[in-house]
Formats: structure tokens, C-alpha cells, sequence
């Protein structure tokens, strides 16, 4: 589906917004053959839903949830402002892409406000040295700079775009939005860590499939690239969120990351720039799979077992 809008001058078809088209696979049931905690006895994993966020359990984080559930952790939603008191009730928080409001997303301004106090950063960042772990996820516009002040102060920039192939046309352009991204191991684009191999052979993952999202690097080094971007990829940077002209900034992005893990004091951090990758959705009327449902993301499933594993100590450190 597309829309038309005047900008600059001429008249340009963009994308629909993605949110009134994405609900979840209600019929996607994650198996985990041997889980790592008894159930409903792990840990206590907090889905942040206190910040306009994208993602909630009763909808399009649903898949996630449940496959966390299946592994032994504790679900449940967080929806408090981040202090020290809020964060006592969790051992990993995922934030998925929260919103500084619910605007929709041709109407945010630029640049995009974020979406976290600057006491809430704080608190995060002193609660993780002191040995909590976090899961941080944003993706493409207006997510990714919602977020961008909050993984700042965990050393990552991320650009406030749409990661996707380098084009020569808007029909290019179109066909390389439209494109999966494999990161797989034989392109050393998926990179070994704990959290691709896992606890034994049958954990190891060798490929893992996103969905567009945002390019993202490591200001401070140290942190351990799990998803690199290939080396003909862009960071596609429109002043709206999906409507892209002739005239839209790209900058390259070949090597940057969309997914990483640091060491953060005695606590674990992982970030990653593209959500979809932990979900099952299907969007739009044709109910096109996206996710960890959808053709080339077999393997996304154990991925993210493997990553929350990784979080909260039951693999060794990258």
C-alpha cells in the first residue's frame, strides 16, 4: 500500500506506516526442547511498556514473551518510570522500541525526541553496572533517535535512518527495501559469540534474518559485534519516517552494526537495532510473515534464547 504526498516540489509515493499493518502471528507456538530454567522459576525478565513503546506482550511482542515463558523466565510487563525502585523487581529489562510519544510517525519532529528521561538513563546504566542486564532494541525511524540518547550512555550511536542496500533508483530503492538481511556465519557477517553458539552443537546458530531496521556502531570499542551490516549497505535518512524522495540523505554504513554485546560493570548489556528479528507478526492483507516466523528466520528463535541466556550469565562471557 502507498500514499502520495507533495515534497519539494513533486509528488512522491511513500509506504503506508508499518503499525496499522503489523499484528501478531497468533499461531506461531515456539518449542524449546530443553529449557534453561524450571517453569515460571528463572529469572524475572521486565518488557519496558512505560514508554509509548512499539512492542507490548498482549500484541506485537506477544511471540517473545511466550518463547522467554517457555524457556523458565518470568514475564512481565514493566510500566513505571526507570529508578532504582522500578528496576528492584526485574533481573533483564528489554526496552523495544520505545516512543517519546504517540504521534504518528509523519508527524514526529526532527530531530527525534527521546524517549527516556535523562534521571531514567541513569538509573538504567547504575542498575546495570551493579549486575542487572538489559536488552535495548531500536529500530529504524523515529525509533532509532527516540532511543539514541539512552544507548549513547552505553557508548552506541544510532542513526536515525532505515538500513538497507545501496540503490541507483526509487524502483532500486524499493526492491532493496524490500529485500531480507541474512547475517549469516560463512559471510562473517553473523560473528561468533556465546550467543551464537550456545550451550551445545544443536544451539548454534549460522544465520539470522532482521528486518530493515537501523545501522548503529561502537563509539567506545570493547563491545562484541554480533550482527555486522554488509559493505554496500546505507543508512537512508528521510525527514519522515517511510517517505523517501529523489532528494532523501544517505550515508554508508557498510561494517556498522545491528547488533552487539558489552560488559557493563558487573551486569551484561545487548543491543540491537531492528525488533522484528524477536517477534512473529504478520503484516498487511496479504498477512506477510515477519519475524520469527518468516522465511530465512528459522534459526531467529534460538537466537534470541541464546541472547537472553547470554544476558543473564548462563553463557560465558563474549
Amino acid at each position: 500500500m502507498s500514499r502520495l504526498r507533495l515534497l519539494g516540489g513533486a509528488l512522491v509515493a511513500f509506504a503506508a506506516q508499518l503499525p496499522a499493518q503489523q499484528v501478531p502471528d497468533t499461531a506461531f507456538r515456539p518449542v524449546v526442547a530443553r529449557p534453561a530454567w524450571s517453569a515460571a522459576a528463572g529469572p524475572r525478565l521486565c518488557l519496558d511498556e512505560g514508554h509509548h513503546n512499539f512492542h507490548t506482550l498482549d500484541f506485537r511482542f506477544q511471540a517473545f514473551g511466550t518463547l522467554a515463558r517457555a524457556d523458565g523466565l518470568r514475564v512481565a510487563p514493566l510500566r513505571a518510570t526507570f529508578s532504582r525502585a522500578s528496576l528492584s523487581a526485574c533481573d533483564l529489562v528489554v526496552i523495544a522500541n520505545a516512543q517519546s510519544s504517540d504521534l504518528p510517525w509523519d508527524q514526529y519532529p526532527s530531530p527525534t525526541p527521546s524517549a527516556f528521561q535523562d534521571a531514567e538513563i541513569a538509573a538504567l546504566r547504575t542498575w546495570v553496572e551493579a549486575g542487572g542486564a538489559l536488552l535495548l532494541i531500536a529500530d529504524h525511524m523515529p525509533l532509532a533517535g527516540a532511543a539514541a540518547a539512552l544507548g549513547r550512555a552505553f557508548g552506541f550511536e544510532f542513526r536515525d535512518g532505515f538500513a538497507f542496500r545501496a540503490y541507483t533508483s526509487a524502483a532500486d530503492r524499493d526492491a532493496a527495501q524490500a529485500e531480507p538481511t541474512l547475517f549469516r556465519s560463512a559471510d562473517s557477517l553473523l560473528r561468533d559469540h556465546p550467543a551464537t553458539r550456545g550451550r551445545t552443537p544443536d544451539e548454534r546458530v549460522t544465520q539470522v534474518r532482521s528486518f530493515t531496521g537501523q545501522a548503529m556502531r561502537d563509539l567506545r570499542g570493547g563491545a562484541a559485534p554480533l550482527l555486522v551490516l554488509p559493505a554496500n549497505f546505507v543508512s537512508v535518512e528521510p525527514r519522515y519516517a517511510w517517505q523517501f524522495s529523489d532528494t532523501t540523505a544517505t550515508h554508508p554504513v557498510g561494517g556498522w552494526l545491528q547488533g552487539a554485546t558489552r560488559q557493563v560493570g558487573r551486569g551484561r548489556l545487548a543491543v540491537f537495532g531492528e525488533a522484528a528479528m524477536f517477534s512473529a507478526q504478520v503484516s498487511g492483507p496479504t498477512r506477510r510473515p515477519m519475524g520469527m516466523n518468516a522465511p530465512g528466520a528459522e534459526q531467529n528463535a534460538q537466537f534470541a534464547l541464546n541472547v537472553l541466556r547470554w544476558l543473564l550469565g548462563t553463557l560465558p562471557p563474549a
